[in-house]
């Protein structure tokens, strides 16, 4: 009897042995994929906010169309390079982390709930064929409800219009908070306003945007039933628009493509 419950225990413990060897080696091999898969989402959600994404054509060609550029957030300026690092894989959520390479937020700034803001950022240029700047995506994240949001937002050429606004992770409820993947509710955002006498004045209100009032181009509909996750969302593109995020670099980016403009002009006379 001992020796069959022991053949039984040796028996359990090696088939228990195999199968864990099995997962193991199944996730390692597979872990390369599981990471394309996900930065592929998200560039498909870039491309979204871009209004540029075809799903008969191949990411990697689509995001060509994008051109990538290093942010320093201490002086708002675009860079090309920094550092050793690759300006395609570079990730600032990974580098708002690294201690030393990335700052704390004080309370009394950190609306959005960051805690550490990376000191370079990477952002995405759309340019027409004539290198005429079109779009800014931004990347964009902030505490909702149960958790941080990431996405990206669209800007236009003015500035000042958003023109896309999508998220590729976060912990809100379904039915509620997570109605910001809503199509119709992403629609919404499309040609608001940023920006009034200098401030951001963006922001999800408590129930429907009455189109007769003043304010209404820079108001979008609430979530019904998800008062923190409107504020949450509210609370990050003031963060991020604002002077602690990316405003001082769009008005470099202002400069720049009026520069380019009458360089242009110039040239053509």
């Amino acid at each position: 009897m001992n020796d069959s419950v022991l053949k039984t225990l040796t028996v359990s413990f090696l088939v228990c042995l195999f199968c864990s060897m099995v997962v193991s080696y199944a996730a390692v091999s597979l872990r390369d994929m599981q990471n394309l898969n996900k930065l592929n989402d998200q560039r498909i959600k870039i491309l979204k906010t871009a209004a540029i994404y075809n799903p008969d054509e191949s990411i990697e060609s689509q995001f060509t169309r994008l051109t990538p550029k290093f942010v320093n957030f201490s002086t708002g300026e675009l860079l090309d390079s920094f550092g050793n690092y690759n300006l395609n894989t570079y990730d600032p959520v990974y580098f708002s982390k690294q201690p030393e390479h990335s700052t704390p937020i004080p309370a009394s700034e950190d609306i959005a709930v960051v805690k550490n803001k990376e000191n370079i950022g990477k952002i995405y240029l759309l340019k027409d064929s004539s290198n005429n700047l079109e779009k800014i995506i931004l990347p964009i994240r902030g505490y909702g409800l149960w958790g941080t949001l990431f996405g990206y937002i669209a800007i236009d050429k003015d500035l000042n219009t958003i023109k896309g606004l999508e998220f590729y992770a976060h912990k809100e409820t379904p039915g509620l908070g997570a109605e910001v993947d809503n199509p119709k509710w992403k629609a919404l955002w499309d040609g608001k306003s940023i920006y009034k006498d200098g401030e951001v004045e963006i922001q999800v209100i408590k129930g429907k945007v009455d189109p007769s009032k003043e304010m209404a181009s820079y108001r979008v509909d609430g979530l019904s039933g998800a008062t923190l996750t409107s504020r949450g969302v509210t609370n990050m593109l003031v963060y991020w628009l604002g002077e602690s995020g990316y405003k001082e670099t769009l008005k470099n980016i202002d400069y720049d493509s009026k520069a380019i403009q009458r360089s242009s002009s110039q040239a053509v006379t």
